[in-house]
């Protein structure tokens, strides 16, 4: 018999690196109550959920005649939703997500990441399917996905910014892209457009330091990309303020306009904001586009 050491040795060495972001995730989907029912909805399925008062245009095979016998009003045996639903991420990990501009705030990927992973232990927690575009994680259940997601998520990339991968996103199923989305974006384009001809629906989450927000800088400052490939040097920042939150701002829109084409939905977080508060934005969007 082989000596189980060094394989309980590797594991728990693997594992290192895995209870922090889990921890905090399970930490903060814990906190958004969500109610015994999660994401079950009346449709197909075997198991029961509610009595419910006839409605007009339900059909008489329908009406639960034995608990109908105890009252004056008829009433309907609904039964829970059980198709689930596929929900694919791409979280940018590319050297823009980690900035921050204060040693107090996290890290854009940190924040894109915690959230990330907090929305898919939701999600696992109501029977729907989670995995990741990039690296390729096929959607499965089951807590090993979200330890699976934990560790796909902890990986970093050198290139200036990232661009959604979407070759993996089934058809008609649901996407969450995470991101500054402060690259080119001709490759977003390119990607909402092709999951779109596909029934993707989904979301955009941009997640912005306070200070990409308000270009708070004054005088001499020297810019660089996290990826060290652009340097911009200035006497007077201050100068590039109004021109800087112009150009911002055009990009919101275009990110918003993006998704009113698409069918998808847009929201900002800044990573000085509530994590909780996201994070419940970020279910109700996919609750609210479960059912077609």
């Amino acid at each position: 018999m082989s000596n189980p050491l060094p394989l309980r040795a590797r594991a728990e060495s693997e594992a290192k690196a895995l209870p922090p972001l889990l921890a905090r995730a399970r930490h903060l989907a814990g906190a958004v109550m969500l109610g015994d029912h999660g994401r079950r909805r009346a449709g197909m399925g075997d198991d029961f959920w509610q009595y419910r008062p006839v409605q007009p245009g339900d059909s008489r095979r329908h009406i639960d005649w034995r608990r109908s016998a105890r009252s004056d009003a008829q009433f309907v045996r609904q039964r829970e939703w059980q198709i689930a639903q596929t929900v694919m991420f791409w979280v940018d990990n590319a050297a823009s997500m980690r900035f921050t501009s204060d040693d107090a705030l996290p890290e854009k990927s940190d924040r894109a990441q915690m959230l990330s992973l907090a929305l898919s232990i939701l999600l696992n927690r109501g029977g729907e399917r989670v995995g990741l575009t990039a690296p390729t994680l096929p959607p499965r259940r089951g807590t090993a996905q979200i330890t699976r997601l934990a560790a796909a998520l902890d990986q970093e990339h050198e290139d200036d910014y990232g661009a959604p991968a979407f070759a993996a996103i089934p058809p008609y199923s649901h996407a969450l892209f995470v991101s500054d989305f402060l690259g080119d974006l001709d490759q977003l384009q390119s990607a909402m457009a092709a999951t779109a001809d596909r029934g993707v629906r989904g979301v955009l989450l941009q997640i912005l330091d306070p200070a990409e927000e308000s270009f708070p800088y004054r005088g001499r400052a020297i810019f660089e990309s996290g990826g060290g490939t652009l340097h911009h040097e200035t006497l007077q920042a201050n100068d590039l303020r109004d021109r800087y939150l112009r150009r911002l701002a055009a990009r919101k829109d275009q990110l918003r306009q993006l998704c009113r084409a698409t069918g998808w939905r847009y929201h900002c977080h800044h990573t000085n904001d509530s994590a909780q508060s996201a994070l419940l934005w970020l279910y109700r969007a996919f609750d609210q586009g479960g059912q077609r």
